[in-house]
């Protein structure tokens, strides 16, 4: 199933290690990884990394690390609600090395949403997607993912149930989330921005359930995923190229 779900990123370490969890007495910490864009950009992605890596490789705030593991997904409770978050699970640092792409993810999973298809403010069409990929275990993460112009046309009308694979990048953003009449909250959203995507085997039909029987279950969460219909303040400045 790894095979599925590969990232590779290189990056400075931003935060310092902070303990999140324990899996048989092997401790696993969190830490923001700053990643360059093409661009002047940068992004800030969170990362999940074992104790012993970090032992193994000095990992500290302002340390230059390149990485490989996967995107995963889990449900954190804030504000009395479960939501979705993203973090990178790595598997193995690297030594760093110039010249190479800082930030590739490859998936290979099925659409378990509806596309949702718009044009942005600047008159950009992007389509969202929320992708099942499996692991080990029959366990899934369930990926968001963006995609632009011409990709996103050709994704909007994909069915549920439909597996794909897809390129791209890890990406954060800020986008502006309204509270209430009065009150509006920038949060971060974090997602996969698409460069190429290919279609696998279309599962017959079109509806839900299509999905192999493990993914029709849904975690109750992903409605409440914040990043499913932000709002673009700079959506001609969030994407290098991923698009057209």
């Amino acid at each position: 199933m790894e095979s599925a779900n590969k990232v590779f990123l290189t990056g400075t370490v931003v935060t310092e290690p902070v303990y999140s969890h324990s899996v048989y007495g092997e401790g696993f910490y969190e830490m923001f990884l700053s990643v360059n864009r093409l661009s002047a950009a940068t992004d800030r992605l969170p990362i999940t990394v074992s104790e012993r890596l970090i032992a193994g490789w000095d990992v500290k705030v302002g340390s230059a690390v390149a990485l490989n593991g996967q995107l995963r997904s889990y449900n954190k409770f804030d504000g009395g609600a479960s939501r979705l978050r993203l973090t990178v699970f790595v598997r193995e640092f690297e030594p760093v090395q110039e010249g190479r792409n800082p930030n590739l993810i490859e998936l290979e999973g099925y659409i378990c949403k509806p596309p949702i298809y718009r044009m942005t403010p600047f008159k950009r069409e992007i389509c969202d997607l929320l992708l099942a990929v499996n692991r080990a275990y029959n366990k899934s993460d369930y990926i968001p993912c963006i995609a632009w112009g011409r990709n996103a046309r050709y994704v909007k009308d994909i069915p549920i149930g439909a597996k794909i694979q897809i390129s791209g990048r890890v990406q954060s953003r800020e986008y502006q989330k309204r509270l209430s009449e009065t009150e509006i909250e920038t949060r971060t959203a974090f997602e996969v921005s698409v460069n190429q995507i290919g279609t696998g085997v279309f599962v017959s039909g079109t509806g839900p359930e299509t999905l192999p029987e493990h993914l029709r279950e849904q975690p109750q969460s992903l409605s409440s995923y914040d990043g499913a219909q932000p709002f673009f303040p700079n959506d001609d400045k969030t994407n290098d190229g991923g698009g057209e």
